[in-house]
């Protein structure tokens, strides 16, 4: 996972963004009693070595518009038992507090780490590569490649991990959320 900083000369406002690879869970519509309902899912985001890998948990609104349509596509996999891995970028990370109410942990506090969910890279189910965001420069060309129609795009073949492709532009798209820009 890598986070960055971008400060948007025009807006005058600092963004946090964290980018890694996870695994995708709990898909689902949040119905608060006030506002509107929401979509959120949780990542398990490895980090560590490539031998002795660990997971962090973050609890996910889903922000971005083209990421809300994939995770949504995602759902029946991961309710299967699939192993769904995406490429992904948060913003706002956050913390909040909660006490368990079952297990071990009956009464005492939990943290949770919440952020926006602003874009999907890529999606691998149990390993095969099933969408690769288009390039930035072929967005700014305006190629009509919208995640609503790119459905199952050609993948180059998968690295030893996983890493390299996740974090290499010209392997994995680009982490730039189009939204952002």
């Amino acid at each position: 996972m890598t986070a960055t900083t971008h400060q948007s000369a025009t807006s005058g406002f600092f963004d946090l963004h964290i980018t890694g690879l996870g695994y995708l869970n709990r898909i689902r519509e949040v119905k608060p009693k006030r506002g509107e309902a929401f979509w959120a899912c949780d990542i398990a985001a490895l980090n560590g070595p490539a031998d002795d890998v660990g997971y962090t948990r973050f609890d996910c609104r889903i922000s971005g518009r083209d990421a809300e349509v994939l995770v949504k596509r995602c759902r029946q996999a991961v309710y299967q038992g699939r192993k769904v891995l995406v490429g992904f970028k948060l913003g706002d990370l956050w913390t909040d507090t909660f006490v368990y109410s079952k297990g071990d942990k009956a009464g005492q506090t939990g943290i949770s780490l919440k952020a926006r969910l602003l874009f999907i890279s890529w999606i691998k189910v149990n390993g095969e590569m099933v969408y690769q965001a288009p390039r930035r420069e072929e967005q700014a060309d305006g190629n009509d490649a919208h995640a609503g129609s790119a459905e199952h795009q050609a993948a180059p073949p998968e690295t030893a991990n996983g890493y390299a492709a996740a974090h290499s532009g010209g392997a994995a798209g680009s982490f730039d959320s189009p939204a952002m820009h």
